[in-house]
């Protein structure tokens, strides 16, 4: 069977034109109307020959003493792009917050769990990076000094004039017309620093680039607990839109050697080390399929829209595929800023579109052989 592979002006406009009909027909969420975000349409599929991701609870779980993961909750068709987790260290007089989850309803959960668990409030917040899913809700913590890394500090100010006024109704994360306020970080540090909260020791490593080019993680050594911010993501699709995955790679496998015990992911049920190597395995089962396909001079939405990951094709947010194709691309060419080109992944979704249509609209169907990525997880 011949392979069919659609010019970038030719999958633009079979793409253009695809979305415009599907959502006059199906008027479902396909074409986002934030930033004009193409949706995949369809998703990339699940792979019946793999388990799905478990569920987990919204819960305030304490690790060790004096020591506490927020999770949200999720697991399969639960879990949105920013149920992210959070993190608490007790002292004597206050307790310090790690992230400050993505709007009013998860923040003032999270602060409200904290006190009637420990009983104090929250005098610090340590931002792990920028991402709204992790300072939306910095200006709930009023009485907490707020710290960065700088990279962080600079993108929130960025945001802050875009922010609008108020919150938007929002299931999960907010009620609306609540007063909005995008709140930076006051206090930056460019190096590892550690804080001694109480008994515990609490070091904040800087590990940027990886996610992003500001990246801390939150490290007790006594109680080999990593509180890895956006480092990790367990059994949930990895963001690359900030990212340069081969340094993120680096930092996986150092962590590898840290002694570590128990993981808090940026995203998913808490893990560990095992996890952690899990999704390092799908940016490398990606890297390389993404990698014959560049070599062969597709374009990127062209190729995520033939790359199959095997098991990683049933993680909570498979869509995603598209962004870190894109974002691994832009290694290869020297394109890779710390900037989120949200351009490149749009034309590339519109790619991808197009080859689906074009795929369906024939009866073609790519060989199994080609679609399920061949390299193991490390």
């Amino acid at each position: 069977m011949s392979k069919q592979r659609l010019s970038r002006r030719e999958a633009i406009q079979a793409g253009a034109g695809a979305v415009v009909g599907a959502a006059a027909a199906l008027a479902g969420p396909r074409l986002y109307a934030q930033g004009g975000a193409v949706m995949p349409t369809p998703p990339p599929a699940r792979d019946p020959r793999y388990p799905l991701p478990p569920s987990w609870n919204r819960e305030l779980r304490r690790l060790a003493p004096n020591v506490y993961a927020y999770s949200q909750g999720g697991g399969p068709d639960m879990s949105g792009p920013g149920v992210s987790n959070a993190g608490l260290i007790v002292g004597a007089d206050y307790a310090l917050a790690i992230d400050a989850l993505q709007g009013p309803i998860p923040a003032k959960a999270f602060i409200a769990a904290s006190k009637q668990a420990t009983g104090k409030d929250i005098g610090r917040l340590m931002i792990t990076h920028h991402h709204g899913d992790h300072v939306n809700g910095n200006q709930f913590f009023t009485h907490a000094e707020i710290s960065s890394h700088p990279y962080c500090r600079e993108e929130v100010l960025k945001a802050v004039a875009n922010t609008p006024k108020t919150w938007a109704p929002t299931p999960g994360v907010a009620e609306g017309a609540e007063p909005r306020t995008l709140v930076p970080p006051t206090v930056t540090f460019k190096d590892d620093v550690t804080y001694y909260i109480g008994g515990t020791e609490v070091q904040f490593r800087f590990v940027g680039p990886a996610h992003t080019w500001g990246d801390v993680m939150a490290y007790l050594p006594k109680e080999k607990i990593l509180f890895a911010g956006d480092v990790a993501f367990f059994w949930v699709a990895p963001y690359a839109n900030n990212s340069y995955i081969t340094k993120w790679l680096e930092t996986c496998d150092k962590i590898a050697g840290w002694d570590v015990d128990v993981i808090v992911p940026g995203h998913g049920p808490i893990g560990g080390k095992k996890e952690l190597a899990e999704m390092a395995g799908y940016f490398r089962v990606l890297g390389v399929e993404a990698r014959k396909r560049y070599d062969a001079k597709m374009t990127p939405g062209a190729a995520a829209a033939e790359i199959r990951l095997g098991r990683f094709d049933n993680w909570i947010g498979p869509e995603r595929l598209i962004m870190d194709t894109v974002r691994w691309y832009q290694e290869w060419n020297g394109t890779l800023t710390p900037d989120y080109n949200a351009n490149l992944v749009r034309e590339a979704t519109i790619e991808y579109n197009a080859v689906k249509a074009s795929a369906k609209k024939t009866g073609q169907i790519i060989p199994l052989e080609r679609m399920v990525a061949l390299a193991e997880p490390c």
